[in-house]
This record gives structure tokens, C-alpha cells and sequence, in this order.
């Protein structure tokens, strides 16, 4: 809001407030504020009013005789009751010097019967203009109170909506991570499981050839024997032939941080292992701290050597953790 626009709304006409911010220097609502005060009980000059005031001027230099100063007497004296000096309210009996301050009540309070006054305006005593001065001070007073409160309740509402996105992140981002957990555990148990039938498997194939062994032995046929080249080739492409490892396009990788924090990200099986340094030194920032990697089970510490070698062959898939730890 504009110091003009303040000065409206406090009562005073808007030319006034215009004179005084240009008088003071515009030097703010206050000083405009006491300098209209001050000067309540006198008329703004205008263009008209100011030839008007050279024009008499002019003429009471010039000499006059004392039928002229008579007769001017006499048409001030007959015409002085006719002037008007002021505006006056019908409704309400308010008094006003000029036609903004009749336009500004008007507005304020709805009023629309005005009429001319010869009744003059009086000027403000020291007392009223104290008791005005002090009004308009608490009046923005009120208003800055109102600005601050409105400021503070912004503030606090912009401090929640930034509190609640960050918690939607948060567990946004744990919910991902559950996620992921959870299909690395289920893949997991599916491989025990895959393991173990396999096991159980080898376990009855090797039980069957040792009873078909003891029953030919004793002589005994409990069923009809099988080619000794096919059970034998049987039991040891069974026994000796190791479970095909299932094959994996992607690894997820879990990194404990120096400050006790962890990053889980998802790379390629085929990828090396400078790519996951890579990915560390992008959530360090710039110019970080130098660092490297090792495993708790089993323990190994990768060399310079290792990071050249694909995950995959380091053993760090379907998943693995590593440890981020200070290098000299």
C-alpha cells in the first residue's frame, strides 16, 4: 500500500496527503501524518486560489481614495453574509472545509444531503489534534500488528506444507525400499527352496541305486533292473553334475555410509564395480574425502585392482552390502 493510500484511509483528502508527502520530503507516512496536523486548519493553495491572491494583492498596492475603500466595505459588508465557508452535512451536522473531505465522508459513511454553511470551520485545538495524532497512531499500530500476524500465519503454513512433502518423501522412499527388500528375500527363499529340492532329489536317486545294488547282490528282483552303464551314468551325472546357478541381470546393492547411513540402489549384474564408486561420489558431492569398499561376510577389502571386475564375479549377486571405509 501506497503512503498516499495510507494517508486516505486514515481520514485525511488525498491532496492533502500529496501536499505533505511533498512538503516532508517523502519522508514517510508519519512525518506526512504530523505535518497534516499541524496544518489542519488551513486551505491547500491551488492554481486559482493563487492568482486570485496576486490579483488582490496587486490591487491593495495601488492607491485608493476613501469613497473606494467605502464602498468596498459596504459590498464586503452586504455580501460577507451571503459567503459560504464551509460545507455542512444535513444528515449529521459535520462540518467540512473542502470538497474532498465531503467526497471521503460521503464515502465513509454513506451520507449523500450536503449544503453550503456559512458557519466556519474551526481549527483544531492542541488537545484534539493530540487525541487525532494519538487515534491514527494506534490505528496503525493495529494495522502493522494485523500485517505481522498475517506474515507469522503464512509462515507457519508454508513451514507445514514443507514438513508434510518432506514426510511423504520419506516414506514414499521407505515404502520403495520394503518393496524392494521383499523381492530380494522372495528370491532368495526361492533359490533355498529350488536348492533343497534339488538335494532331496540327488538323496533319492543315490537310495534307489543302493537298493537296486543290495537286491542284486541277494538275488533278489523287486523290479526290473536297469542297464548298469545307464545307472551308473545315472547316479554320477546326478551326483557329480553341480546345480546349475540361475543366471541374474541385476544385483541390488545396499552401501553403509561413513556416517551411519545406507543407499540401496539396483545396477547391473555385468556392470563393475567402479560404477557403484561412481554412484558414491555423486551422493558425496564434490571433491569428497577418498574412500573404498569392503564385505563383512565374507571379509574382503577390494583393491584398486577390483574395480575393474564386474559384480557379478566379485560375488555381489543378487545382492549384496557394502562397507564404505577411509582410505589414506
Amino acid at each position: 500500500m501506497s503512503d498516499i493510500q495510507t494517508l486516505v484511509d486514515m481520514g485525511f483528502p488525498k491532496d492533502k496527503a500529496e501536499r505533505a508527502l511533498q512538503v516532508t520530503g517523502n519522508k514517510g507516512v508519519e512525518a506526512a501524518m504530523e505535518w497534516l496536523l499541524a496544518h489542519a486548519d488551513e486551505d491547500i493553495p491551488s492554481s486559482s486560489g493563487s492568482s486570485d491572491a496576486v490579483t488582490l494583492q496587486s490591487s491593495s498596492e495601488q492607491p485608493s481614495t476613501a469613497s473606494t475603500t467605502e464602498t468596498a466595505e459596504t459590498v464586503a459588508a452586504d455580501a460577507s453574509p451571503q459567503m459560504a465557508k464551509s460545507l455542512k452535512c444535513d444528515e449529521c451536522g459535520k462540518l467540512f472545509k473542502s470538497q474532498d473531505e465531503v467526497e471521503f465522508h460521503a464515502a465513509k459513511t454513506q451520507h449523500s444531503s450536503f449544503s453550503e454553511s456559512t458557519e466556519e470551520k474551526k481549527p483544531l485545538t492542541e488537545e484534539e489534534k493530540k487525541a487525532q495524532l494519538a487515534l491514527l497512531e494506534e490505528k496503525m499500530k493495529r494495522k502493522r500488528q494485523e500485517r505481522e500476524e498475517n506474515e507469522k500465519k503464512e509462515a507457519l503454513e508454508r513451514e507445514r506444507l514443507r514438513i508434510k512433502s518432506g514426510k511423504d518423501m520419506l516414506e514414499a522412499r521407505r515404502k520403495l525400499e520394503e518393496q524392494e527388500m521383499k523381492k530380494v528375500m522372495d528370491q532368495r527363499r526361492r533359490e533355498k527352496m529350488e536348492e533343497k529340492e534339488a538335494r532331496e532329489r540327488v538323496k533319492a536317486q543315490i537310495e534307489a541305486d543302493k537298493a537296486a545294488r543290495r537286491a542284486k547282490q541277494s538275488g533278489e528282483q523287486i523290479s526290473p533292473p536297469m542297464p548298469t552303464s545307464t545307472v551308473s551314468s545315472s547316479v554320477e551325472s546326478t551326483v557329480t553334475k553341480p546345480v546349475t546357478p540361475k543366471s541374474y541381470t541385476n544385483t541390488r546393492i545396499q552401501i553403509r555410509m561413513l556416517d551411519g547411513s545406507a543407499l540401496v540402489e539396483t545396477f547391473d549384474a555385468k556392470e563393475q564395480l567402479a560404477a557403484v564408486r561412481l554412484f558414491v561420489q555423486l551422493k558425496l558431492g564434490a571433491n569428497p574425502a577418498p574412500f573404498g569398499f569392503m564385505t563383512n561376510f565374507p571379509k574382503k577389502v577390494f583393491g584398486s585392482e577390483d574395480y575393474e571386475v564386474p559384480l557379478d564375479k566379485l560375488g555381489l549377486v543378487p545382492s549384496a552390502v557394502l562397507i564404505v571405509t577411509k582410505t589414506p
